[in-house]
């Protein structure tokens, strides 16, 4: 029998998680369709952007990610710590960029006096949209759900687009975040997409390449932070 979510993350045990969804009705959703000519190749820019954007909103970071033809692989990292250091006007600014929060979070968020007899309301509220920015479901939620109506729309139909909830496996160590990284970033390759990680479109590798071209790191996902050392930054 599936386990429920909540059994499958314990942050407690690992702040890290691989993520996979994948697509349903026809075998390239988000490709290039060999059989019908038909080309979806954007809707991996689609992927792609919402999740960079979700990584700015969540306290969740991104270490790699590979958007493929019919499915997308995400190794996310839980920052439970910094969601707890955001204050409470910055949770629900940052929830507001994904949902629309209520009319008294609103009120909240423009600066307007809440009456004394709604305070707490509000702080419940709070306390929801914090735990919420740290929850790896409500994250693979945003991402897909937007994704799914988009492509409903373009393709004038209705049901399903993501095969299921998304599948998750818990990273316990540093080998296993660090093999599954790999996995992911050469996904492209041992599916003859790209034949250098360089040229694999819609993956974390070739962010990282061309931004160590530059002598820098991607500012939207996880850092490399070398050896360990006193006062190591997050990475």
């Amino acid at each position: 029998m599936p386990r429920p979510r909540f059994s499958q993350v314990s942050l407690e045990d690992t702040p890290f998680y691989h993520c996979i969804s994948r697509t349903v009705r026809r075998a390239f959703l988000c490709g290039a369709d060999p059989y019908t000519g038909q080309c979806f190749e954007h809707r991996r820019g689609w992927i792609e952007k919402r999740l960079l954007h979700l990584a700015q909103v969540f306290a969740i970071d991104i270490a790699a990610f590979a958007v493929m033809s019919n499915h997308l692989h995400v190794v996310l990292k839980v920052d439970a710590e910094k969601a707890q250091a955001w204050s409470d006007m910055e949770v629900v600014k940052q929830w507001h960029q994904v949902f629309g929060g209520t009319l008294l979070t609103q009120r909240f968020a423009n600066g307007e006096d809440i009456e004394h007899y709604f305070i707490d309301l509000l702080d419940e509220r709070i306390s929801e949209y914090r735990q919420r920015l740290t929850n790896i479901s409500w994250f693979m939620r945003a991402l897909n759900e937007p994704i799914a109506r988009s492509a409903n729309k373009e393709d004038e139909c209705t049901g399903r687009f993501w095969e299921g909830r998304f599948k998750s496996q818990a990273l316990l160590d540093e080998a296993a975040v660090l093999a599954c990284m790999t996995y992911v970033d050469l996904n492209p390759i041992r599916a003859n997409m790209a034949d250098t990680p360089e040229r694999s479109n819609f993956t974390s590798i070739q962010r990282r390449i061309n931004a160590a071209k530059q002598g820098g790191q991607p500012k939207e996902l996880l850092p490399f932070v070398g050896n360990d050392r006193h006062a190591q930054p997050k990475g």
